[in-house]
């Protein structure tokens, strides 16, 4: 009978995604760790151009740029460098170094080719401690959802997370914890708690939510059809016994 009725649960839940208010207020955001930082080095270039910047690739160099200055700077990295820095899904406070000038600073936008994937040009935004900073951080769930022992299955919808804080603030991630979310629920932009960071998505958007899954729906189905066949055969013997008397 538990049996049946904890099926029976995860089946009208399904159906009726409705998040109690107190199950939404027990969500919560684990303490994120500050941004990791890179040390990067790189030289000015003393010529621009296509043509430069094509003789540059060719030597393994990546022509950049440094934005957020009276005076952009144009120079240029070597690309074994470059490469720990952007194929890992961290994001990083870079400590620039260009010409014995030291800059801190992040990455803005890159362009890849788009046949060998190697990096084509970055762009580079100076930070200040004072101003705050615009960065996508990657979301990072942690425990395990009651929702899964239920028969769901996790999905995350949004792996990154848009936000705004000073370069002190910025976290290495968002840490997620997933562990109270049921078959049904969601945990939205609205539910991430931060005393430090801005969140600018739309607050309604689900970034982490448990799914009904077919094979959890289906077995729902065939207890309840189960349990009815049960209660009619046990009303068809009771009309019986009554007749008899």
């Amino acid at each position: 009978m538990h049996r049946f009725l904890n099926k029976l649960y995860i089946n009208v839940y399904a159906v009726c995604p409705i998040s109690i208010k107190k199950r939404r207020e027990g969500l919560s955001t684990t303490k994120n760790e500050i941004m990791r930082t890179f040390e990067l080095e790189g030289k000015l270039r003393e010529n621009l151009g296509k043509k430069e910047a094509k003789r540059l690739r060719r030597e393994k160099q990546v022509p950049c740029v440094l934005y957020g200055q009276e005076e952009n700077l144009h120079f240029y990295c070597d690309f074994e460098a470059v490469r720990k820095m952007i194929y890992t899904p961290y994001v990083f406070l870079v400590n620039l170094k260009i010409d014995g000038k030291d800059f801190q600073a992040i990455m803005q936008d890159i362009q890849y080719h788009p046949v060998t994937d190697m990096p084509l040009h970055i762009d580079f935004l100076k930070t200040y401690d004072d101003k705050p900073v615009k960065v996508n951080i990657p979301v990072v769930t942690e425990g395990f959802a009651r929702g899964i022992r239920e028969g769901g299955r996790l999905q995350v919808e949004m792996r990154r997370l848009w936000v705004s804080a000073l370069p002190k603030d910025l976290p290495d991630e968002i840490k997620i914890d997933v562990t109270k979310l049921r078959i049904g629920d969601s945990y939205r932009v609205s539910d991430v708690e931060t005393d430090t960071l801005k969140i600018l998505n739309v607050k309604s958007v689900p970034v982490v939510r448990v799914m009904v899954t077919r094979a959890s729906r289906s077995a729902g189905g065939e207890l309840l059809d189960e349990e009815e066949g049960e209660e009619t055969s046990a009303a068809g013997g009771e009309s019986e016994e009554n007749a008899e008397e």
